[in-house]
């Protein structure tokens, strides 16, 4: 029989032998975590030491539905190490406990972070202040380092601000970026066979934020510094949008070598629930489910709890709520159905289309683009509203012009000068599509024959206060090259510029001016380019910035 430690080494050569090697299929009726393992993923849950021990629902839904578990607040350092040299274990180690008696991995959860750390931390200097991050490593790390249940750590979380900038955190204040590469090579001493993550929010997406963690990895690892894996919390708001490029930017991060996972996901919405935000909200837990299964260095999913009633969401974001898969009675929602089919390998029973959805109205007309909005369609057949088709109507060959996530799209590349006639259909996570909508006609206006651009911005990231629109695509649409471009858009009111990125950006009152960088300004016929930038807002105002114009 193999030793513990052993066992241990072995698991976290990749993951757990036991996920590595895909099982049997696994019945369709069967737990979120048969399917998770079936496909050589876990399927995780960040658990509460409170309902743990007092609720059996809660018991039993964590021990039966998850392979993995994350401590939600019981490894922090307020708990683990609440006074100087002073540990305290009892949290920590009921998780650990119940994660063996039940066949579930570990997720430790977090060592250096700027939150939920004791004052008397804050307060030290900078060689005291180190000494005590590489003791608290030590002795936290150390205690599960033969243990064959704690697998991994989040090592350092949420070190970065929204632009890409270093948070100006007490640990960075005092110790400058060096604290990082500490901190791993501490947790690396202290367990040699852990997985050692950095973790972080609003990373989801190709971002600037995102993009400074992807060449702080890069760099670490070119040091030597013991960095494996990279988490993407994945705090989503359905008001917010998706972040679409969510595939994309995990196989990027897996590009460096590294392994990739969903390590906090949670959909929140405004409150009170209905029946078209639960099915917006599981059409997002499908898709994080479905883009971590496309990449084959994605560990697997974390969901950061599981019911409703005990949930962080209603107390830090007031008015919203309604973020998991269980309701406050402990009942599967949508999300839960979505989640399950997505690891069951998309079985579905729904052959229910969406509703039809409402007249397209026009906007923004000009020679090559024009912008569509329309009232959104709803979904009752449990897959989920997915998104909308937009096509020209064109006899008995209809072309699909675009599509869309949410109920309103930007057409680029058309024809000047030329009549339009579109209708949308919705389409639901089962591939079922919704009847046409009534049609709607618009006329380009004349443009110059040889050159012409459009431009479209795509919102990316979004949060309470701010979002990130990533890309703005720029196309050339004309029949000659250009050598440079000019793109205008109009920010809400209250909204305040407060970064971009491959564009030379000025603001005149709430109209932003995007000319062309020196190293993208020239663009043959069809091809594209594409610039950032990231705004502060009210917090609440949901608004988005409008009338893209390229010329």
């Amino acid at each position: 029989m193999l030793s513990s430690s052993f066992t241990r080494v072995l698991a976290l050569a990749g993951m757990s032998l036991a996920f590595l090697l895909p099982a049997s299929s696994a019945d369709a009726s069967a737990s979120l975590r048969t399917h998770a393992a079936a496909k050589g993923k876990f399927i995780g849950a960040a658990l509460a030491t409170s309902p743990l021990s007092n609720e059996t629902s809660y018991r039993n839904i964590a021990a039966t539905e998850f392979n993995q578990v994350t401590a939600e607040n019981a490894m922090k350092w307020d708990a683990t190490e609440p006074s100087q040299g002073q540990f305290n274990f009892s949290g920590a180690d009921a998780i650990v406990n119940f994660a063996t008696q039940n066949n579930q991995q570990v997720h430790g959860h977090t060592l250096v972070w700027h939150s939920q750390t004791p004052s008397w931390v804050q307060n030290l200097g900078a060689s005291a202040m180190r000494q005590a991050m590489q003791n608290h490593i030590s002795q936290v790390v150390g205690r599960y380092a033969n243990n064959a249940t704690v697998v991994s750590w989040d090592v350092v979380n949420e070190i970065f601000d929204e632009n890409g900038g270093w948070r100006t955190s007490f640990w960075y204040n005092t110790l400058g970026q060096s604290f990082v590469a500490d901190a791993f090579r501490a947790a690396r001493a202290a367990d040699p066979n852990a997985r050692l993550c950095i973790n972080d929010y609003n990373v989801e997406g190709i971002n600037a934020k995102s993009t400074a963690m992807y060449n702080l990895v890069s760099s670490l690892r070119q040091q030597g510094v013991p960095v494996d894996c990279v988490g993407f919390q994945s705090h989503l708001a359905i008001q917010y949008g998706f972040p679409n490029d969510l595939q994309r930017n995990l196989q990027r991060f897996a590009d460096l070598g590294v392994q990739v996972r969903i390590t906090e996901l949670d959909v929140r919405m405004q409150m009170p629930r209905d029946a078209t935000k639960d099915a917006t909200q599981a059409t997002y837990y499908r898709n994080v489910v479905n883009a971590c299964l496309a990449v084959t260095a994605c560990a697997g999913v974390t969901i950061w709890g599981f019911t409703d009633k005990h949930s962080w969401v209603p107390d830090t974001f007031p008015g919203q709520g309604a973020a998991l898969i269980y309701n406050e009675s402990y009942q599967p929602k949508p999300a839960y159905n979505a989640v399950h089919d997505a690891l069951a390998g998309g079985t579905t029973t729904d052959t229910t289309p969406p509703t039809t959805p409402g007249t397209p109205t026009s906007s923004n007309v000009t020679s090559n683009s024009a912008a569509l909005t329309w009232a959104a369609s709803t979904d009752s057949g449990g897959s989920g509203l997915a998104g909308y088709n937009i096509y020209r109507e064109q006899g008995a060959t209809d072309t699909l012009l675009a599509q869309s996530t949410t109920n309103s799209a930007t057409l680029t590349g058309l024809s000047s000068t030329t009549e339009y006639q579109v209708y949308v259909r919705a389409r639901d996570g089962a591939g079922n599509l919704s009847a046409n909508s009534p049609p709607a006609t618009f006329t380009t206006t004349s443009g110059p024959g040889g050159g012409g651009c459009t431009a479209a911005g795509t919102v990316q990231t979004q949060w309470s206060t701010g979002y990130v629109v990533q890309p703005v695509t720029v196309t050339n649409t004309g029949t000659s090259a250009i050598t440079g471009w000019t793109v205008t858009f109009t920010l809400p009111a209250g909204h305040t510029l407060t970064g971009s990125w491959n564009a030379d950006v000025t603001v005149s009152g709430q109209t932003v001016t995007a000319k062309n960088a020196g190293y993208n300004g020239n663009l043959a016929p069809n091809a594209s380019t594409t610039f950032g930038f990231q705004v502060s807002r009210p917090n609440g105002n949901t608004q988005t910035p409008s009338g893209y114009t390229c010329a």
